[in-house]
């Protein structure tokens, strides 16, 4: 990431997080899990599209993620979430997936953090979804842990289809990293699902 970007995040993340923390009374618990220096993988579950307000608010580091080019389209979104640090991908033509995983590879060898969301898209239920091998793929390429995190209240602060936002807890629980023993060996299908299991039930006792 660079010098402009981190500086830019931290003024955002030093107004958002005073202000997140007083309307939700955030409660950030294990926080000490994410590694001080050098790159790791942030993977927490996803019940709202405020996740991504509140993970950079309760890191005590910047933290990048890719989001979809569009979002660069709209004002509301065009200056925030790039503040946040979202790289934009766009999703037309070609490998989409694979330039986002090229992306967030670039960050974590850079010794940045990157937040993935291994559902892949939000769940409306609150129940944990099936988690996508990228995570997996990125440790196993980079050699970077896995933190798994779990988001919980967001259901209650954000429902799904209120057009309100609710004054209540939010809870972010961090849990262990969980380091991929598979670099530089050839990955396999087998090896990738392995770590994403794990990495799934890590997060599944978080939220």
């Amino acid at each position: 990431m660079a010098d402009g970007e981190q500086e830019l995040q931290a003024i955002v993340r030093a107004v958002l997080r005073p202000m997140f923390r007083s309307i939700w009374r955030i409660r950030v618990s294990g926080v000490e899990n994410i590694p001080a220096t050098g790159g790791a993988i942030l993977t927490p579950n996803h019940t709202s599209v405020i996740d991504s307000f509140f993970l950079p608010a309760a890191a005590p580091r910047p933290v990048s993620f890719v989001g979809k080019a569009e979002y660069l389209d709209d004002w509301k979104t065009r200056k925030l979430f790039p503040a946040l640090g979202m790289i934009p991908i766009d999703r037309s033509g070609g490998d989409a997936s694979q330039r986002a995983l090229d992306t967030a590879a670039r960050v974590l060898e850079g010794g940045d953090l990157f937040a993935i969301y291994p559902e892949g898209t939000r769940s409306r239920t609150g129940f944990l979804h099936k988690g996508h091998t990228g995570a997996a793929r990125l440790s196993i390429r980079t050699g970077c842990p896995i933190v798994p995190i779990g988001i919980v209240g967001v259901d209650v602060a954000a429902p799904v289809g209120g057009r309100t936002l609710r004054r209540s807890p939010v809870g972010v629980r961090v849990g262990s990293p969980i380091e991929s023993n598979a670099r530089g060996a050839r990955p396999t299908m087998r090896t990738r699902l392995a770590l994403t299991h794990e990495v799934m039930c890590a997060i599944g006792e978080l939220a």
